[in-house]
């Protein structure tokens, strides 16, 4: 009796140790953001875009909401902040003034959401799923991961002018409504603007006179790990100010997946999400 006991113990705590698990729910904006309802320093009611690429938080000088119970330094940062999110109560979060967010966003936080632990993007049922260790992974394909700077890269291959895979390291970037972005280097070195098919460009110009380029192009093939995607929409740039050094994997890729990280940052673990399959999302 008393073996049986402790079995039936052990299994009891092995389970619930495989379930701890914390749950936030967001909502996707038309421009394919995640947005979260929060309480800063439990008066501020802000909605803040999840930036992927980054660690800490920020609010937007364009917020149609008041945060004025962040009080900033003269480097605009604010430390020692709580932020709230669904059942999450978040303590110490620093925050930046003045930086840019996402349309109906007052602002954006980063990773620090899922600091040391797992962390599960589920597109399918619009939330966030915090582990204590990873769950079951059947059905997902693992993706290798490198981790600076507190932004996310991974590898994918290119086919841009035949059959020929170009491999590009591409930066998690969930503050991008658009799909693949490609640096300055990588435009120029597989001269895309002769290669693509050019859908659109626009021209701006600087107090310098100097001009920037931005064009949109068809990529033919794009893949990751076993999965292709054909005639995809990318963006990228020419001209005189070269000001794109990474390249982007936008929120409409990212969206066409459910994605696990691992809590050391090192592999992300993959499958298609209701999204997969859905248009590509248009740069107005």
């Amino acid at each position: 009796m008393l073996k049986k006991t402790s079995f039936l113990l052990l299994l009891s705590l092995g389970f619930l140790t495989v379930r701890a698990q914390q749950t936030i729910p967001f909502r996707i904006t038309k421009d394919n953001t995640i947005i979260l309802k929060t309480r800063v320093n439990k008066k501020d009611s802000l909605d803040l875009m999840f930036q992927i690429a980054m660690k800490d938080a920020a609010i937007s000088p364009e917020r149609k909401r008041k945060a004025d119970h962040i009080v900033f330094n003269k480097d605009e940062t604010s430390d020692d902040n709580t932020v709230e999110t669904g059942a999450l109560s978040l303590q110490n979060i620093r925050f930046t003034d003045n930086q840019l967010a996402g349309r109906e966003a007052d602002g954006k936080i980063g990773t620090v959401l899922f600091e040391k632990k797992a962390f599960k993007i589920d597109y399918d049922n619009n939330q966030f799923v915090i582990y204590d260790q990873l769950p079951d992974l059947k059905g997902y394909q693992p993706v290798t991961v490198l981790y600076d700077q507190d932004a996310f890269y991974i590898a994918a291959d290119n086919v841009i002018d035949g059959k020929k895979q170009q491999e590009a390291y591409f930066v998690l970037q969930s503050g991008y409504s658009g799909g693949i972005l490609y640096s300055n280097d990588f435009s120029e070195e597989k001269e895309l603007d002769k290669k693509l098919k050019i859908t659109g460009e626009k021209t701006l110009k600087n107090s310098a006179g100097k001009s920037l380029v931005t064009k949109q192009g068809i990529l033919p093939f794009f893949k990751l790990e076993s999965f292709v995607f054909k005639n995809v929409p990318v963006g990228f740039f020419s001209g005189e100010l070269k000001t794109q050094n990474v390249s982007y994997f936008g929120t409409d890729m990212l969206r066409r997946f459910v994605w696990i990280f691992d809590a050391d940052r090192k592999t992300a673990y993959i499958k298609p999400s209701k999204y997969f399959s859905e248009p590509y999302y248009k740069i107005n």
